[in-house]
């Protein structure tokens, strides 16, 4: 199992109302699947993939990443260094630093040191080995979303969170996207856990849920 939520309850304050926004969410994850998950805007599947993530704590519940239960860890900031790469619906690239600097930043937030050729196999495996010295500005919206997901493998994790992955680009490049996806899945036995209202994007789940109401339903 790499991945396990028990229980996650969160709220947030909206002046003097509460918004139970995840009640009761329970999942298992085995190593190399790719879960996808659905559900309305404002249902709640963001505020999940940042639990899921590390980037936030639930009320309550529990969370296991690769037998690291986070409830006996104070600084999440190891677990997520090592164990898990994030891609989100804007590439969020820094405009000013060129693609090999933005690849590895990851990389330098852990205190690693990017082996070169790691780096080169990693530029030929995205067919961008052309572009490394190049800006975000050069890069069309595709490639920009590569670089993004080339940021998140750059320290070897075992998990991906991807929230909307595909939420900005157009069709043709949201399937080289899903397409990307399953390779470094098959390739590497990288586990996916996907955020989406992309139909495409959803069916490539060999585990499928749908947050309702607070909770996850398998479907």
């Amino acid at each position: 199992m790499i991945l396990s939520a028990r229980h996650l309850k969160k709220t947030f304050q909206d002046g003097d109302k509460t918004l139970e926004v995840l009640k009761d969410v329970n999942l298992d994850l085995d190593k190399g699947s790719i879960l996808t998950i659905k559900g309305a805007s404002g249902s709640g599947k963001s505020t999940l993939l940042s639990l899921l993530g590390t980037l936030d704590q639930p009320d309550s519940g529990e969370i296991v990443i690769d037998n690291n239960n986070l409830k006996t860890i104070n600084n999440y900031d190891s677990i997520r260094n090592k164990h898990i790469g994030f891609v989100f619906q804007f590439h969020n690239l820094i405009a000013e630093l060129n693609i090999v600097e933005n690849v590895t930043i990851p990389s330098l937030i852990a205190g690693k040191n990017n082996d070169s050729d790691y780096l080169n196999k990693l530029f030929e495996y995205f067919d961008l080995s052309d572009r490394k010295k190049s800006f975000p500005l050069d890069l069309s919206g595709g490639e920009k979303q590569r670089v993004s997901v080339m940021r998140a493998i750059i320290n070897k994790p075992s998990i991906i969170i991807a929230d909307e992955p595909t939420g900005n680009l157009d069709e043709q490049n949201a399937i080289k996207m899903i397409d990307l996806f399953q390779k470094l899945n098959n390739d590497f036995n990288l586990t996916f856990v996907i955020a989406t209202h992309d139909k495409k994007v959803f069916s490539i789940g060999d585990k499928k849920m749908n947050l309702y109401d607070g909770t996850l339903l398998e479907l």
